[in-house]
């Protein structure tokens, strides 16, 4: 009885160890695989297409053309609301409905035009900094050629130019005429 005993504990480990590596691999998350997509109670949107659109909707709101529409818009829904016939008015005198509306348009343009504009300054942002990194980049070069052209310069002072090889050769000639005529001079007096 006593050797089955702990034969079979040692079963029972080993059946509890497979047990528990199975529902460790079933419990583990594959790193190696991108995860299942959940359902989100919010909807999904991409910002760049609705930035996109704030742009186009502020560029809309700021032309002439938008405001020569919404003046008639307003001048015909007053004048439908002050002469059409009663039962086929739908905004009487104090146009609350009509104050409606345009704070409503106020209420959605407003915000689309700051994310147009917020959207203008970080490409602005962008802009500035790759300007600025191309400034210093032309700095750079340039300090770089000035440095070279220095030592162009420098270099040049030390070559020899046609010039100053040919007022070598004058200065030389001259030296040599000299020597010849104190030589001649020197031969006569000496016979």
């Amino acid at each position: 009885m006593r050797n089955e005993r702990p034969e079979r504990s040692s079963e029972r480990a080993k059946a509890s160890v497979a047990l528990g590596a199975s529902a460790l691999s079933r419990s583990r998350v594959r790193l190696d695989q991108p995860r299942p997509a959940r359902r989100r109670l919010l909807p999904e949107y991409d910002p760049e297409a609705f930035g996109r659109l704030s742009e186009r909707v502020a560029r809309f709101l700021g032309t002439g053309r938008f405001i020569v529409w919404m003046t008639i818009v307003i001048i015909a829904w007053v004048l439908w609301n002050i002469f059409a016939p009663d039962d086929l008015r739908f905004d009487e005198y104090p146009f609350i409905f009509l104050t409606l509306m345009l704070s409503l348009q106020a209420s959605y343009a407003a915000p689309l035009i700051l994310l147009a504009q917020n959207r203008q300054d970080d490409r602005d942002r962008v802009n500035l900094e790759q300007d600025r990194k191309q400034n210093e980049r032309s700095i750079a070069d340039t300090e770089y050629l000035t440095r070279e052209i220095a030592a162009l310069r420098m270099g040049l002072g030390e070559v020899a130019t046609r010039d100053w090889i040919r007022s070598e050769f004058q200065d030389l000639i001259k030296e040599m005429d000299e020597r010849r005529l104190f030589t001649g001079e020197s031969d006569e007096g000496d016979r």
